[in-house]
């Protein structure tokens, strides 16, 4: 028996965070949603991973990781994703013979509700698809590697398969649409031009680490007795966000997007046990956010992910009324004044 030849390099990834517009919250099986959902792909919110890797099934009988989080060591994360990588050797066999240096870096704070393991396990996933490719000589078409990609970053994050995909993305099955629960879609076909240039500025209210994981809050929707009714109210609101988002109906838009950021935190107040994940400052902005558009009639709206920090949506074409809104009246409630300046961006993007 022939064993193939080593084969050793470096790959680098740079995948982005999205945001839901319609959430996903519940899951069964193998990381399937309870419903599908809808996100907006962003730009600045991103995640960077280079990993360095020696695949030698002469020498190498197992897989060995070495992970850095910015530089330094972070068992916990090194422990998610040997377990994540354990998990699709069935699918990926090159795992049992490769050594990975892998090394992740956000433009975020992680663990504080802007979908970090989206970035995070996205730009793994495409890494190792890149890697894959290498040591099999092969080279897959642009749409085979984005299903692959999102297929596979579902598998370590449910929200990281809409990642993958360009502006705006569907994931999870739904009558409405051509969509599958196993990898997301584009769908830039109900993109009106409004939405060019739309921004995401998120407020950062707080960096630190939730108190209750994504993971174990989809948990409990397990025993949510609301849970059924969730899932119905949340395709049906699909249907009606990309019929607004098709027409330009922002009006329409920001209402379903703000009743979905809402919707999903009443959805862990009615868990058991409960919790409560937004700040007082969260609160107080949204608050503001209201008052600043009853009184200007401007299109400014907001959402949240599983997180207490904010995010701004708002077309290019009130960009500079927005600016002066959260530099007089939000800045204060950031932490450190912290605040992300982001837009719908284009997808992950090869930096090696």
């Amino acid at each position: 028996m022939i064993l193939p030849s080593k084969t050793e390099g470096q790959v680098k990834w740079k995948s982005p965070s999205n945001i839901a517009l319609v959430k996903y919250w519940g899951k069964y099986g193998r990381q399937f949603p309870k419903n599908a959902s809808i996100s907006f792909t962003l730009s600045n919110a991103y995640s960077i991973t280079q990993i360095n890797y020696t695949h030698d099934p002469a020498r190498i009988k197992n897989l060995v990781v070495n992970f850095t989080f910015e530089g330094k060591s972070n068992k916990a994360f090194e422990d998610r994703i040997i377990s994540f990588l354990l998990s699709i050797k069935d699918e990926f066999t090159f795992l049992s013979n490769i050594a990975l240096n892998i090394d992740s870096e956000n433009s975020f704070p992680h663990s504080s509700g802007i979908a970090s393991s989206a970035s995070a396990m996205s730009a793994l996933a495409l890494c190792l698809i890149d890697i894959k490719q290498k040591i099999e000589g092969k080279t897959l078409s642009k749409l085979e590697f984005t299903k692959i990609t999102s297929h596979v970053s579902r598998l370590g994050s449910g929200s990281a398969s809409r990642s993958i995909i360009p502006k705006l993305a569907i994931w999870g099955e739904h009558p409405s649409f051509k969509s599958s629960n196993e990898y997301a879609i584009q769908v830039d076909e109900f993109l009106h031009p409004i939405f060019d240039n739309f921004h995401d500025d998120i407020l950062i209210i707080s960096p630190n680490e939730k108190s209750v994981s994504s993971t174990a809050g989809h948990k409990l929707m397990d025993n949510n007795p609301y849970a059924e009714e969730r899932y119905k109210q949340a395709n049906e609101r699909l249907v009606h966000l990309t019929e607004s988002m098709k027409i330009g109906d922002i009006v329409s838009f920001g209402k379903i997007v703000e009743d979905e950021a809402l919707t999903l935190h009443a959805l862990m107040m009615c868990s058991d046990p409960s919790y409560i994940l937004m700040e007082p400052n969260t609160l107080h902005v949204i608050n503001l956010i209201r008052s600043f558009r009853q009184k200007t009639k401007l299109p400014i709206y907001f959402t949240l992910d599983a997180g207490p920090n904010l995010h701004l949506l708002y077309p290019d074409g009130i960009k500079k009324e927005v600016e002066s809104f959260i530099n007089k009246e939000l800045k204060t409630f950031c932490h450190n004044g912290k605040i992300i300046k982001d837009q719908i961006g284009n997808g992950p993007e090869k930096l090696l």
